[in-house]
């Protein structure tokens, strides 16, 4: 799962572009391939909307400061236990958001043309900097999660793999024993059988 991960990572210029990783075996291939990591972050095998919205704000933030031109994220994206898929993610600019996709919920059709307007009271451009900045947390957080769901069902296949492969290997052991045993125990009856004959 993450060498499938790395191969879309690698296809980034090292000369022109800043990584920044979340979980440490990320931060090790950025340093073993001599690319530049301008930060690590960490995240537990639960990984909570706090830590989401710090990278989300430390990637916002290199935006704004204009020392990056666009942000992507490199992703694996859990499609069911047989199938992670590993792709990128363009997490800014944010271009036409047209619909939000949430795992588990039906979308809704687009608006009609007779859809009601509304009036902000307030700032309308705060209120959307802040929408905006919910919608990029929220979009790291999914990230997290679909890697961590990812990893556990990579690791499930992994150990279901090994188990069967030792079953396999315990069965063939146990029926090559097993014929040793009869073997020797048939050696052992035709010589006290001979023993008896002479």
């Amino acid at each position: 799962m993450n060498n499938n991960l790395f191969r879309v990572a690698a296809h980034y210029d090292p000369t022109s572009t800043i990584f920044v990783t979340a979980g440490r075996r990320a931060a090790q291939f950025v340093a073993r391939t001599g690319r530049t990591l301008a930060a690590e972050f960490a995240y537990g095998d639960n990984p909570t909307f706090a830590e989401a919205r710090t990278i989300a704000a430390f990637a916002r933030d290199l935006f704004l400061k204009r020392e990056v031109d666009q942000v992507h994220v490199v992703a694996t994206r859990f499609v069911n236990t047989l199938t992670q898929e590993a792709g990128f993610v363009e997490f800014l600019p944010v271009g036409e958001i047209t619909r939000l996709e949430v795992p588990g919920v039906e979308s809704e059709e687009a608006p009609s043309a007779d859809a009601p307007e509304y009036l902000f009271e307030r700032d309308p451009e705060g209120d959307l900097g802040f929408v905006l900045t919910q919608y990029l947390s929220i979009l790291v957080y999914q990230v997290l999660l679909n890697a961590k769901a990812s990893e556990q069902s990579a690791r499930m296949v992994s150990m279901k793999n090994a188990t069967d492969s030792a079953e396999d290997l315990i069965k063939d052991l146990s029926l090559e024993y097993n014929k040793l045993r009869q073997g020797n125990i048939t050696k052992e009856l035709l010589e006290i059988a001979g023993g008896q004959s002479d």
